[in-house]
């Protein structure tokens, strides 16, 4: 390889670099928050999403859809895990045991997604993600997220129950300042908008309060632990929910690949090999995610929008750079000083990064003219979806369990409603 390739690789693969490790720093800490995590254990949780982060990216691109698309933690996947914390609460099931059954959720989901990928079943479920279907689910996960991201940059998360008006105050300056990059910056400053908000932030946040936090003592070196959580455990619950989570994620890959391969200038191609071994792969990686008590991933459809910006069309870069994430989560120390970033600041960011994510949702609902049919299969999963989500947790503690983590979670209960309704109710 000659001196100038050397110097280009080197450039792209710090870049993406950046990328990876930018979009995966910020979901740990609002998991953190949700079950009161200290900061050991969110350092903790942070070390083993990089790996798996890294680790998963690095698989789909050599064996999967094989593409540049990075695989982080996913949205939905915080819903489902302040959803279970909430119910488990009330049904008398401790935070760390909802960690561990969330650990089998994330295997069983891995499982499903496996089987239809392995036996091409993937395929046949892509007319099912209409539009309609995939514009209600990400207005719905904006609605139910943006409570648990409000919380975080109030301070509301953990013990606290007032609002902390230092940190609302700095994590609504960074909110703004994440939102006017992306609108209004130019070049590198607008692909980089989350990471640079989180570094004024946590510059500012250093400043206000005189310190930053410190983890302790670390060893210099470590593996990630596996089942960090405890051993996993079972309950009949989550298998409903670890399918549907399993096929709405579906749509979530393809959405992805699609988008990707219109960047690199691919359009119209046989995308069918592509999607099942993307999903027999997404499978295992869900599974890697459960042992190593992360937060499952998703690939990212924002690696499209970053290809596009940067013109980073060539693969290796980005297998070096997923590569480079899973040494880097080898060493504690580099992971715990980045786990200081406070919680409010984290919560901000993603807040600003899901105003994308509505108009997303807006174009994908109007995309078709809303006729009678399509109002009122909107209306009914939005009502009763987002209605759900304001229930209060107690309401369906009488029920089974089956029942409960279903019921209890309105992206699912409005998903599952707009499906079963676009196929029933025929144009």
């Amino acid at each position: 390889m000659d001196k100038q390739k050397l110097v280009q690789t080197s450039m792209e693969t710090i870049q993406w670099f950046i990328f990876l490790l930018a979009s995966s720093v910020a979901l740990p800490i609002v998991v953190g928050g949700i079950f009161d995590m200290s900061l050991a254990e969110i350092a903790g949780l942070m070390q083993r999403t990089f790996f798996v982060v890294g680790l998963a990216s690095f698989l789909q691109s050599i064996i999967g859809h094989r593409m540049p698309i990075m695989e982080g933690p996913a949205g939905i996947w915080i819903s489902i895990f302040s959803v279970m914390a909430a119910t488990g609460l009330q049904s008398g099931t401790s935070l760390d045991g909802t960690l561990q059954l969330l650990q089998t959720t994330m295997i069983l989901t891995g499982v499903f997604l496996f089987i239809f990928g392995i036996f091409k079943i993937s395929q046949f479920i892509l007319p099912i993600f209409t539009p309609l279907v995939t514009g209600t689910f990400f207005f719905l996960l904006t609605v139910q997220l943006s409570g648990t991201f409000l919380e975080g940059m109030l301070g509301l998360q953990g013990e606290s129950s007032n609002i902390q008006v230092k940190e609302a105050l700095i994590a609504s300056f960074i909110f703004l300042v994440v939102l006017g990059l992306s609108f209004f910056a130019r070049g590198w400053m607008k692909s980089y908008s989350m990471f640079i908000g989180i570094l004024i932030g946590w510059i500012i946040f250093i400043l206000v309060e005189g310190e930053a936090p410190v983890v302790g003592d670390v060893k210099i070196f470590s593996l990630p632990d596996m089942f960090a959580f405890g051993m996993p455990t079972f309950n009949i619950s989550v298998i409903p929910i670890a399918l549907l989570i399993a096929v709405i994620l579906i749509s979530n890959m393809i959405a992805s690949v699609v988008a990707v391969d219109q960047v690199l200038g691919n359009e119209g191609k046989d995308r069918h090999k592509e999607i099942n071994h993307g999903t027999s792969v997404f499978g295992i990686n869900h599974g890697l995610a459960g042992i190593f008590s992360s937060i499952a991933n998703v690939p990212l459809s924002t690696s499209a929008g970053f290809i596009g910006l940067t013109g980073q069309k060539r693969k290796a870069p980005f297998i070096y750079a997923s590569f480079l994430l899973m040494l880097f989560a080898f060493f504690p120390p580099i992971v715990s000083f980045i786990s200081g970033i406070p919680a409010p600041i984290a919560n901000a960011a993603l807040m600003a990064s899901f105003v994308q994510l509505v108009g997303l949702a807006i174009r994908n609902v109007t995309v078709q003219p809303l006729d009678n049919r399509r109002m009122t299969i909107l209306g009914i999963a939005y009502l009763i979806g987002m209605g759900t989500m304001f229930l209060p947790a107690e309401v369906f503690s009488e029920l089974p369990l089956i029942i409960q983590n279903i019921m209890s979670n309105g992206l699912l209960v409005g998903t599952g409603l707009v499906i079963i309704l676009e196929q029933l109710w025929r144009e």
